[in-house]
């Protein structure tokens, strides 16, 4: 028997960062998020003797452990070895295959979303009865409590439930409201917005911690933003259910001119330079997703301006990836050998 999972990775859309501690703690946040059909997988192939051995697809690198190694997260496979930590209940020995079709770093929430689908894989092989908020709520407890690793919650919540979700965080209490959108308004959104990989990936950590140091300082502008952002994500949501889409374009802008004043690390002169070319090439907003820094660049632009904005990106080094949006969240399955 082998056991597959699959996460999707997600395009953050409005409110990043709100659902931040201590902000989202003391203020609540909210977050407007999709996913799209680009994925974390994770297999398990149970063997009969007594080791665990991990494999990095994308970074060929193997590790191995005994089932009753105790584990220390040194920066070695350290999210597998969370997940292993917390939900490995008996002594079989297995092989574990983890790849992602984005980069740690990238802005689609690479990291959480391989977190998700570890669970899944574990919870199908043990029959962990789990539904989508215990499976996000979990992934979140071991990459951010168990490992240590400084973030928000939207991307677990995304990778699990999948699709179009307005999310509300109210210290412990997650609230995710699915949104229905019209598949017109999907389709139209689609074929007018590119995704653009800018070149270079980024340590998430430090623009969060810089982040959280503003608002825990009481900087008023970090502030401000930050609260700026939490509307922007509630006002982009009422302009997809309504099809504005033109406005959803200009709601892009408005929320990246506030994101980059809850952090001098958010953008850089490369980005900068891409994002006025798009504009100036005729889109009609956009912003980078995740946290900042690098990563992916999502721009909205119309359809007959497309290739134009395409072009001038490309020029100034950065690379277009086709995508769709998923509707599904985590999605776990087993076939024979």
């Amino acid at each position: 028997m082998i056991i597959h999972s699959k996460a999707p990775l997600r395009l953050g859309f409005a409110g990043g960062g709100t659902d931040v501690s201590p902000y989202s703690d003391v203020k609540g946040g909210a977050v407007l998020n999709a996913t799209i059909n680009k994925y974390a997988f994770a297999t398990l192939v149970p063997k009969k003797d007594n080791k665990i051995n991990i494999e990095s697809l994308d970074y060929n690198i193997v590790a191995d452990y005994k089932v009753d190694q105790k584990f220390v997260f040194d920066g070695e496979m350290d999210l597998a070895k969370g997940v292993i930590k917390r939900l490995k209940k008996n002594h079989d020995g297995f092989k574990l295959y983890t790849h992602s079709d984005a980069p740690a770093g990238s802005g689609l929430g690479s990291s959480s979303t391989m977190v998700v689908a570890l669970v899944g894989v574990f919870k199908e092989w043990q029959m962990i009865p789990l539904g989508d908020y215990d499976i996000a709520h979990l992934a979140y407890e071991i990459e951010r409590k168990d490992i240590g690793i400084k973030g928000g919650k939207q991307d677990q919540y995304a990778a699990a439930f999948g699709g179009f979700n307005f999310m509300e965080f109210d210290g412990e209490q997650v609230i995710i409201n699915p949104l229905k959108i019209k598949s017109d308004v999907i389709n139209e959104l689609q074929y007018n917005m590119l995704l653009c990989y800018t070149g270079c990936t980024r340590l998430s950590a430090k623009i969060i911690d810089s982040q959280v140091e503003n608002f825990v300082s009481g900087k008023k502008d970090t502030i401000e933003a930050m609260d700026l952002l939490k509307q922007n994500a509630i006002d982009m949501k009422r302009a997809l259910l309504t099809g504005k889409l033109k406005e959803f374009g200009e709601l892009l802008n408005f929320g990246w001119e506030q994101k980059k004043k809850m952090s001098n690390k958010i953008s850089n002169p490369a980005i900068d330079e891409m994002y006025d070319e798009a504009i100036k090439a005729g889109a009609i907003g956009g912003k980078i997703s995740g946290a900042g820094g690098g990563g992916f660049m999502m721009i909205y632009c119309q359809f007959d301006k497309r290739h134009k904005v395409a072009e001038r990106l490309e020029k100034l080094g950065g690379e277009i990836i086709d995508f769709q949006f998923e509707e599904r969240g985590l999605q776990t399955w087993r076939m024979p050998r």
